[in-house]
């Protein structure tokens, strides 16, 4: 009887202007996992480049009390097509001597498996299959993630044996067959049902910080988002599994913070979070809650608030994006009296309006900074914090389609491009005024 095949996992490093670890874990890379252990005989490998808990660190960088908490950091060359912004740039995560070490000790895999985020952080994953191809020789790569989906070109011509678009659990299965031959199914008939399938959180090797979905998706099709082009659908799952996993993240691996990853957690709230909420708060777990994507302002009522508190969710981030009408007109998920109630309600259910974040749009096509400045200054009169969320030019989105359109960018041009900096720079509008300008104000006081 033949040994089970061993495949290696791998979160890469960021290479990138700034990284910062708000609550980031590859949360597909452990679905992928999952569906792995529970479908084929194979054991499964986890090589993280940005754990910033890592033992073999000398001095592991200073950490928040909510869990977040800058990466180790390497400056490294700028790429020739980002030369121009004047940042340094930098690879974030483990020294390569560590993690080349990590990849000495595991067995030659069958094959190895590389995730990756934003577009343009794929020179991460470049380095990481050198560094691969380096210890393991020819072995074959998969690279999947939110990259491999929006530019699966660019992820195939990287040098990948395969490139997985979308979710991964049930496709990269039959692409890893097609590679390496039979996985030694355990269960033939176990399906891999949306919901019914918990992420390997057991693999993260110091748990503090674990994230959750509760749905998938996102029913709204906002210009500048890619979300339908990743999950086309909406799918919630049953509130009872989430509580479990909930339950398990807390009793079993003992993680104080969890995060919530959904793109619409308020959506349909009385039918789905709210039961999970309820849940929780009766519970009186030792776990506290983040909301880094952004909660839909409309949905922000004195229900939700009260629930938020007595579930300890903590950390607060409101999606407002803009005040702009031109934004505003379009957005499904906030109007203009919306932030002022959110804030009401959220200050009588206990939460004090300077530790309330709102998120903001920076750097959108044809966007004065002076407006910038304006939103900023709107928030801090309400008293709450301004978060700006720098714009990224995304394939698949509206905004991308007119940018290709007005000839701003180009339909295949380098993922590089797609950095934040790079277009707020380039086709932008933005300078060194500018952003010293944004971020005077930014970190100034209210007023």
């Amino acid at each position: 009887m033949p040994l089970p095949k061993t495949l290696l996992l791998i979160n890469p490093w960021i290479h990138d202007f700034t990284a910062y670890d708000f609550w980031m874990k590859p949360l597909g890379l452990l679905y992928i996992a999952a569906a792995l252990l529970s479908r084929t005989d194979c054991s499964i490998r986890f090589v993280d480049c940005l754990d910033r808990r890592h033992p073999g660190l000398s001095r592991p960088p200073k950490q928040l009390m909510d869990g977040r908490g800058p990466y180790p950091k390497q400056q490294i060359g700028k790429p020739e097509l980002l030369s121009r912004i004047p940042r340094r740039f930098s690879r974030y995560g483990l020294p390569p001597e560590l993690i080349r070490e990590e990849l000495k000790r595991i067995p030659v895999p069958a094959a190895v498996l590389i995730t990756c985020t934003m577009t343009y952080w794929y020179p991460g994953v470049a380095e990481v299959m050198e560094l691969v191809r380096e210890v393991f020789g020819s072995v074959p790569v998969v690279l999947g993630g939110i990259y491999a989906t929006l530019c699966p070109g660019h992820a195939a011509a990287l040098g990948a044996d395969a490139v997985v678009q979308g979710p991964g659990e049930e496709a990269v299965l039959s692409v890893l067959e097609e590679i390496v031959g039979p996985l030694g199914d355990r269960d033939p008939s176990h399906p891999v049902a949306e919901g019914k399938l918990s992420p390997s959180f057991d693999l993260i090797p110091s748990p503090e910080t674990l994230p959750i979905l509760t749905s998938r998706g996102c029913p709204f099709r906002c210009p500048y988002c890619a979300g339908p082009s990743l999950f086309p659908g909406y799918i919630q799952r049953d509130p009872d599994a989430v509580v479990d996993e909930i339950v398990y993240i807390s009793r079993k691996l003992r993680a104080p913070h969890i995060a919530f990853y959904d793109d619409a957690l308020l959506l349909d709230k009385e039918k789905h979070i709210f039961p999970i909420l309820r849940k929780v708060a009766a519970m009186n777990l030792p776990v506290t809650f983040h909301t880094p994507n952004g909660l839909h302002v409309r949905e922000v009522d004195q229900a939700a608030a009260d629930l938020f508190r007595a579930a300890n969710v903590r950390s607060l981030y409101l999606s407002q994006e803009s005040f702009s009408s031109d934004v505003l007109d379009e957005s499904p998920k906030v109007g203009e009296a919306d932030l002022p109630r959110a804030l009401d309600c959220l200050e009588k259910a206990g939460y004090p309006r300077s530790e309330v974040n709102v998120f903001l749009l920076a750097g959108l096509p044809g966007q004065d900074p002076e407006g910038i400045v304006g939103s900023i200054r709107r928030v801090k009169s309400l008293g709450a914090r301004p978060r700006l969320s720098y714009f990224s030019p995304v394939p698949g989105t509206k905004t991308w389609a007119r940018l290709v359109n007005e000839g701003r960018i180009g339909r295949d041009a380098d993922p590089l491009l797609h950095n934040k900096l790079a277009f707020a720079y380039v086709w932008g509008g933005m300078d060194d005024r500018a952003f010293d300008r944004i971020n005077k104000v930014l970190h100034g006081p209210p007023g």
